[in-house]
């Protein structure tokens, strides 16, 4: 279920309309911070994706990974309905379609909280991920602008996803990465939360609120990229170097399901 609150705080007092900092750390060593909700999208409306917070990536080409699909905006890739984002891809006899959307220019921002939660598809060649690029792509190409993967996982891994940065000496194979995984569960089977907690030097990963990585400066093996804004990508590949291709075992269509998106800038802390 949806939970509007204007603010979030984990592990922080809130009384009559005041946030107050605990002013300790909280089980997982770290410093309590508190955020303010400032851009969401609840997907409450049915028909195609709010205009004034998302726009399309349109094409083909394998987008720098040798993807297989080609991205569009019709409603049977990309669809709000029954209170959820769907980014679905579809296999049209041999060809795949799909869906990537994108804040850029429309909204973008330098740390706090950026969370999604999400539904996942499955199977062999099937590529979803909540991401971030640099909002400055356009004059400081990649992996110079930077890159934040919020969650990206294998679709013949289920039960596994991750969370990884993309910058000057670390992209593509070489990126900072880590695994969070169940030995008894799988992201497809229900929702989950994704998020990270970004400041100007910590990257913070969640899935439903569990701490499993951190990132400082000192972990990289490059240049700290990640001091400007960074605007949001939703997407599903299929194909491509990272997932291989599907298989007469991938089951199509594959849908992606978005409950709500949210970003959080901080209030008080560090």
């Amino acid at each position: 279920m949806k939970s509007n609150n204007q603010f979030l705080i984990r592990g922080i007092l809130f009384l009559a309309g005041l946030f107050v900092l605990a002013g300790c750390e909280n089980n997982s060593g770290l410093e309590e911070r508190t955020y303010q909700l400032v851009w969401q999208d609840e997907f409450d409306a049915d028909g195609a994706p709010d205009e004034s917070k998302w726009a399309f990536d349109l094409g083909a080409g394998g987008w720098g990974n040798n993807e297989l699909q080609n991205y569009t905006n019709d409603a049977q890739n990309v669809i709000v309905a029954d209170g959820s984002l769907k980014i679905t891809a579809i296999n049209n006899g041999g060809s795949f379609s799909s869906a990537r959307i994108r804040t850029q220019g429309k909204f973008d921002q330098a740390y706090g909280r950026f969370e999604a939660r999400i539904k996942l598809p499955w199977g062999p060649g099937i590529w979803p991920a909540f991401w971030m690029l640099g909002a400055d792509i356009e004059t400081n190409p990649w992996p110079q602008c930077g890159e934040i993967d919020i969650m990206e996982y294998r679709g013949q891994q289920p039960n596994v996803i991750h969370g990884s940065v993309h910058g000057p000496g670390y992209s593509g194979g070489a990126a900072i990465t880590k695994s969070y995984g169940y030995a008894n569960n799988r992201f497809d089977i229900d929702y989950h939360l994704f998020a990270v907690e970004w400041g100007e030097d910590f990257i913070h990963y969640f899935v439903d609120d569990e701490l499993y990585q951190v990132i400082e400066p000192g972990d990289l093996t490059g240049e700290w990229v990640f001091d400007h804004p960074f605007f949001m990508i939703l997407n599903v590949a299929v194909g491509g170097d990272y997932v291989g291709f599907p298989t007469s075992d991938t089951p199509f269509p594959q849908t992606m399901y978005v409950d709500y998106v949210r970003v959080y800038t901080e209030v008080s802390g560090k």
